[in-house]
């Protein structure tokens, strides 16, 4: 029986197929990009790409895949390592910090590029090599109680003022709810696409969807 049955079964045989020959970069593995990783990855897409140059800490284990042994790794390099011995899937992880200077290095082969940097220079790069090259890139953050979606032609980089800032509130159930949206948007892009965008609050426990 297929690792994939269920999906399988929900999604077609020709969906199926189309998402795992779909190449796919994402650019971060903390708590939206590690998870939406695992999402992917556990929802039958092969060709993984991750990006992330961090180390994992103790403080990143309650909204993110890893487990204390992990502690000081790569993130990229353990979520890669853990997904190949659960489901022998092979992600590409890069360790390295991406630039303006690298994007054509380590965004070539994307076919689509998921943006969840913690930081506006990062996603600006992003946001501005999809833009120049007509790659469809979708990009996923978060803040206090809301989070959102949004594809690139619509997207605006936010400000850099709280780039620094690491104590910051950040609820696991809110991640959670990102990373389903966020991958269910990718999928049903490759199926349709459409690309849908959407905020997420989580006092109210609403999704709506997001027209510009």
């Amino acid at each position: 029986m297929s690792i994939f049955f269920h999906e399988q079964l929900y999604r077609s045989n020709a969906v199926m197929a189309k998402l795992k020959n779909y190449p796919i970069t994402i650019c971060g593995a903390g708590a939206l990009g590690a998870n939406i990783a695992e999402n992917l990855a556990r929802s039958g897409f092969d060709k993984l790409t991750v990006i992330d140059r961090d180390r994992i800490e103790e403080r990143n284990l309650s909204t993110q895949p890893y487990y204390r042994s992990d502690v000081g790794a790569f993130k990229a390099k353990i979520l890669a390592n853990n997904l190949y011995r659960a489901i022998d899937t092979k992600i590409d992880a890069k360790t390295k910090e991406l630039t303006a200077a690298n994007t054509t290095q380590l965004l070539k082969d994307s076919q689509l590029i998921v943006d969840v940097f913690d930081n506006s220079v990062a996603r600006q790069a992003v946001k501005d090599y999809a833009e120049q090259f007509s790659i469809p890139c979708v990009h996923a953050g978060l803040a206090a109680d809301y989070a959102e979606v949004i594809w690139n032609d619509v997207y605006r980089v936010p400000s850099d003022v709280n780039d620094d800032v690491c104590d910051y509130p950040l609820a696991r159930n809110l991640v959670m709810l990102t990373v389903a949206v966020a991958c269910e948007a990718i999928v049903s892009f490759i199926a349709t696409a459409e690309q849908r965008n959407f905020t997420i609050t989580l006092k109210d426990l609403t999704v709506q969807s997001l027209f510009l």
